[in-house]
């Protein structure tokens, strides 16, 4: 026969219990709402700069725009993801380095497969009233 189940010892290890001791930083509502302004706001700046014409060359409003892209995701970090300075459950050198270098690509990957894309554009595709030009 099986001895008897000691639900005491089942306890201790802490399933179901609010005290997370060790978790790290959860976050808040107020760092969830801070985090959320900063992101609508780093997403219409670019929007508005992209919109408005703001830059004569768009090589400096794609480099405006990566800029801002780094910083929403270090906001994304910090906000949502909860990382900081902290030992304990926070950034190690590692994970900071890896970020970075998934940044460099997606970002650099992004810019370069967007101006293949406008470089290798079907003539038809292109802007209508430079393509009216040429018609007439």
């Amino acid at each position: 026969m099986s001895a008897p189940h000691n639900h005491s010892a089942h306890d201790d290890h802490g399933h179901g219990h609010d005290d997370h001791e060790g978790d790290g930083h959860h976050g808040s509502l107020k760092d969830y709402a801070i985090g959320f302004i900063l992101s609508v706001i780093l997403t219409a700046i670019p929007f508005y700069l992209v919109m408005t014409k703001a830059f004569d060359k768009s090589s400096t409003t794609a480099i405006v725009i990566l800029g801002f892209a780094a910083i929403q995701v270090i906001v994304h970090m910090v906000y949502f993801l909860h990382m900081n300075g902290k030992a304990e459950g926070g950034w190690s050198m590692l994970a900071t380095l890896f970020t970075l270098v998934l940044l460099v690509i997606v970002l650099a990957g992004s810019i370069w497969v967007m101006y293949h894309m406008n470089l290798n554009m079907m003539p038809s595709m292109g802007n209508d009233a430079h393509n009216m030009q040429d018609m007439q």
